[in-house]
């Protein structure tokens, strides 16, 4: 019997979470966008996602009010950044089981250069820190490509989260 492709008719929220961020390549874009990636071809390029299936991915995306495309770039509305939680906890998920050398990307408050807990609280000054005051910068588990392009060296040197690579 085939799973059906959608679960709009069950009565739970994790399901239907799943049919707006559950598809595979749909989480990575959400991430690269937390990363200041705005533009179709730099979405392209750093996923290496054919085009087709970038383009029905960023289109459901919109649609469903997580992101928002304005002069042919594509921002996070404040329903997708509410979606950070779930972008940390499954890279804090994935640095625990499959980076042995560590986390690949540490987050820090970029007002006191606090590291955040899983929570996203501060160890220097205790507050839980909104999501456009978070650094990001390379951890120790973060290995570089052999041959970066512009937009990868933007997304992987020290920057707020929300913030466009140029």
């Amino acid at each position: 019997m085939a799973l059906p492709s959608t679960y709009a008719d069950r009565n739970c929220s994790l399901a239907r979470s799943l049919e707006i961020v559950g598809e595979r390549w749909t989480l990575l874009i959400v991430r690269d966008a937390f990363f200041g990636v705005r533009r179709f071809g730099d979405f392209a390029t750093q996923l290496g996602i054919p085009r087709a299936v970038l383009t029905s991915r960023l289109k459901a995306l919109v649609r469903e009010g997580v992101l928002t495309r304005e002069n042919g770039e594509y921002r996070l509305t404040d329903k997708g950044v509410a979606l950070w939680p779930v972008v940390r906890a499954l890279m804090g998920w994935g640095d625990a089981f499959y980076s042995p050398d560590g986390e690949k990307r540490t987050t820090r408050h970029d007002a006191d250069g606090g590291r955040l807990d899983a929570d996203g609280r501060c160890a220097e000054c205790g507050v839980v820190v909104p999501v456009p005051e978070i650094r990001v910068e390379p951890g120790p588990g973060y290995r570089p490509p052999a041959n970066p392009d512009p937009v990868s060296v933007a997304m992987n040197t020290p920057r707020r989260l929300l913030e466009p690579v140029v």
